[in-house]
């Protein structure tokens, strides 16, 4: 029995690079047939972007495209746009993240892809709401990260690294694919009722912001009280009006931070994250395991509010304890105790770490050829009734003569195609 949550959905993709292609990937791995349509002889700037061979596509590219079918298409031509009209009307889903106003030029907006096709849901990604004055600016991943809070708030708030700073997830990105699935899987379940498609706008300045949810918490009781105890800055330096970045202080009333561990002096990751929490009993379990109990009838420590004014202590004092045992054995001795702790581990250790190649998590796809096989990130959730296919990924225009026949154009048109620069690109006149 087939239990692929998306089987006998037809997906027309038109998107490329990260945001858009991480969303398609996903109705993929759900059981969506995912039609990918790419420019012929160039395909997704991500094939050769980042490559490891020149002769291969890049990870970046096989990272994002698994399970999908690549049908080289010019939709500027007279037959590219009679062919992508014939794929829309028979689409459940559509697809583009294209810069603002590309789709209306190009003949293939919500209002056009509606009247051809009713039934079909339109999703599109693009850097800002509607409503932002920043709708018609080329965003970038990183404009998404410092336009909705995220760069700001990120980051130390003194010394020469006192610069907002972006994240190394792709907050703007995948994160904006992510959010765009939620809405399209909405949207089918919506159709399910209305019989009708609908248009899903995602931006990636809302996915950013919706991230950002705790800071503007904090930007909220900022503006209430004028402080914000939670962060290092508190009780001693004076906070502005807009909230400051904290460092590594965990993001809500609990008291988290980074420490150093044994070998740190070598390795930039020998670190772990303890966070002490507020409740007594909690507390006193961890004074009991970090060899602390004269805290507890230290009144600058036996009170969470206590604790927010003597921040600074408690990270030193905890410090020369973690910084005596390796990343590892601090976890082994706090865990126990309840404490919430782990160690920052690095992308080598976690790809390494074969409890993690579970169907899931991490999962290896053999791409063939030079490639061989390659890892990446898989379904993030789990169901109990289905387990996605991670396939390869197709070669750019891979399926062209396979789409085309499916949609009933013979042989002699896929030719004409081909020789027209429909599906092929023409060699440059001389």
């Amino acid at each position: 029995m087939n239990t692929a949550p998306l089987q006998g959905i037809k997906v027309i993709d038109f998107t490329e690079v990260q945001s858009g292609p991480s969303c398609t990937q996903m109705l993929a791995w759900l059981g969506a047939e995912v039609i990918k349509i790419e420019r012929p002889g160039v395909g997704d700037a991500t094939r050769d972007e980042l490559q490891f061979d020149p002769d291969c596509p890049s990870y970046y590219f096989l990272q994002l495209n698994s399970g999908k079918k690549s049908l080289a298409l010019d939709a500027k031509t007279p037959d590219g746009k009679a062919i992508l009209t014939k794929l829309i009307q028979s689409a459940d889903i559509f697809v583009e993240n294209l810069h603002p106003g590309a789709m209306d030029k190009l003949g293939f907006s919500w209002d056009e892809v509606h009247k051809l096709n009713p039934k079909c849901i339109y999703g599109t990604i693009k850097g800002f709401p509607l409503s932002s004055k920043y709708v018609n600016l080329k965003a970038y991943e990183p404009i998404a990260q410092v336009t909705a809070g995220a760069a700001s708030t990120t980051g130390w708030w003194s010394g020469d690294n006192d610069v907002p700073t972006q994240s190394g997830a792709a907050l703007g990105d995948s994160n904006s694919g992510m959010h765009l699935l939620i809405g399209l899987l909405a949207a089918l379940q919506q159709r399910n009722k209305t019989g009708e498609g609908c248009y899903v706008y995602q931006s990636m300045h809302n996915a950013c912001l919706n991230l950002c949810r705790i800071k503007t918490r904090d930007q909220l009781t900022l503006d209430r009280i004028g402080y914000l105890t939670q962060f290092p800055q508190y009780p001693d330096q004076k906070f502005g009006d807009f909230v400051p970045r904290s460092g590594n202080q965990e993001g809500s009333g609990v008291l988290g931070w980074t420490y150093k561990c044994k070998g740190w002096e070598t390795d930039p990751n020998a670190y772990v994250y303890v966070i002490l929490q507020r409740p007594l009993k909690e507390f006193e379990l961890a004074c009991k395991a970090l060899g602390f109990e004269d805290w507890l009838t230290n009144p600058d420590f036996n009170t969470a509010d206590a604790r927010d004014k003597h921040k600074q202590e408690i990270y030193k004092r905890i410090e020369e304890f973690t910084i005596t045992k390796t990343k590892s054995e601090v976890v082994e001795l706090l865990s126990p105790y309840g404490i919430p702790c782990g160690p920052v581990l690095s992308t080598k250790e976690i790809m390494d770490d074969q409890s993690l190649y579970d169907g899931n998590t991490l999962v290896k796809i053999n791409q063939g050829g030079k490639v061989g096989e390659f890892v990446t990130v898989g379904c993030p959730f789990t169901m109990s009734s289905f387990q996605p296919v991670y396939a390869p990924c197709p070669e750019l225009g891979g399926n062209t003569s396979e789409v085309l026949k499916e949609y009933g154009y013979t042989d002699q048109q896929i030719a004409e195609f081909a020789a027209n620069g429909t599906t092929t690109k023409l060699a440059a006149k001389k």
